[in-house]
């Protein structure tokens, strides 16, 4: 299914290494600011908007493909 969604990203080197669906952005930040506490020197965070193809996997929704334009 593609929607549009929330996700918080771990870039890697410059490359997009994980991406989580979040609530709202609000919850979005806070989470990158959790994560960024323990960052390293290669390791951003990012908050987006975007399309994605989701699934539902274990009962849980998850990103199997983010949808960039």
């Amino acid at each position: 299914m593609t929607e549009i969604v929330i996700a918080l990203l771990m870039i890697v080197n410059g490359e997009i290494k994980e991406h989580r669906i979040q609530d709202s952005m609000s919850n979005c930040l806070k989470g990158k600011r959790i994560a960024m506490r323990e960052v390293k020197a290669h390791i951003e965070y990012q908050c987006i908007k975007s399309k994605a193809e989701t699934e539902i996997y274990v009962g849980k929704k998850s990103i199997k493909k983010l949808i960039l334009e």
